[in-house]
């Protein structure tokens, strides 16, 4: 046995595996989180499953779940990154758990990394159920792959971005007020269920400037028309994540 052998060898671990423990911890935190799982899996699934099944609103021609589906997966991931991001980030703030984790050898941006790749594996999953149970529906989707990628990753960004921003700057009972009163208000005017023409027109110009519109329509365009790249909907979706983003790390507050 050489000297030193058993010398104690203080330090951080390597960054890499803090941010992947930390990101599994958000995510296993997220999942058995029953109001997030409310938000993220039942509410989406059942929309899917009730609208597409009983005639309530008008979708227009073909298979109304071939309308539904674009717009449940964008619903899915505002409910996530934005809705489910906001309320618990918030929380953590107010409990002063953020206070704790910016004063531990895990940098903040590696913080904020870690909650986005807890946000990409809780979506991926969403995307996975939706998807099964809309083929068993009778979806048949279209379109290039790397649009719906493209959507999703910047629609994904916008609402980290507006998630962040509310969490980092309200009270917690505020931004939980807020994030669901927000999350109603774009399901019924974001043209997840009900599609943007029945709306008149000035309203509907306004509405289609909107995160989950863009995100929605392009979805839309792609998977049911078989649209080329929606480049008018990225547009949308990455000012309003440079907008977002942006704000979260000039605003956030850690206490």
């Amino acid at each position: 046995m050489t000297t030193g052998t058993f010398t104690p060898r203080p330090g951080a671990a390597p960054l890499g595996r803090m941010i992947r423990a930390q990101a599994a911890l958000e995510t296993r935190m997220l999942l058995r989180n029953g109001e997030q799982l409310l938000l993220t899996v039942v509410i989406p699934t059942l929309l899917l499953v009730l609208f597409s099944a009983v005639d309530i609103v008008d979708t227009g021609e073909g298979k109304a779940v071939d309308f539904l589906t674009p717009g449940v997966l964008a619903l899915a991931v505002m409910s996530t990154a934005f809705t489910g991001q906001a309320i618990a980030t918030g929380f953590e703030r107010r409990y002063g758990v953020l206070k704790r984790l910016g004063a531990s050898p895990l940098p903040r941006w590696a913080l904020m990394t870690a909650k986005t790749c807890s946000v990409l594996v809780t979506e991926v999953l969403q995307i996975v159920l939706l998807t099964v149970i809309a083929f068993a529906l009778g979806w048949s989707p279209h379109g290039n792959p790397l649009a719906v990628v493209l959507l999703l990753v910047l629609g994904t960004a916008a609402f980290s971005g507006l998630g962040l921003l509310m969490a980092g700057t309200l009270r917690a009972e505020a931004t939980l007020a807020a994030a669901n009163l927000v999350f109603l208000l774009l399901l019924v005017g974001g043209g997840v269920i009900v599609p943007l023409e029945k709306f008149p027109g000035a309203v509907r110009a306004a509405l289609e400037l909107l995160p989950i519109s863009a995100l929605s329509g392009g979805l839309r365009d792609v998977l049911q028309e078989g649209a080329g790249m929606p480049w008018a909907d990225l547009g949308v979706l990455a000012a309003w994540a440079a907008l977002g983003l942006g704000a979260a790390a000039r605003f956030f507050r850690w206490e």
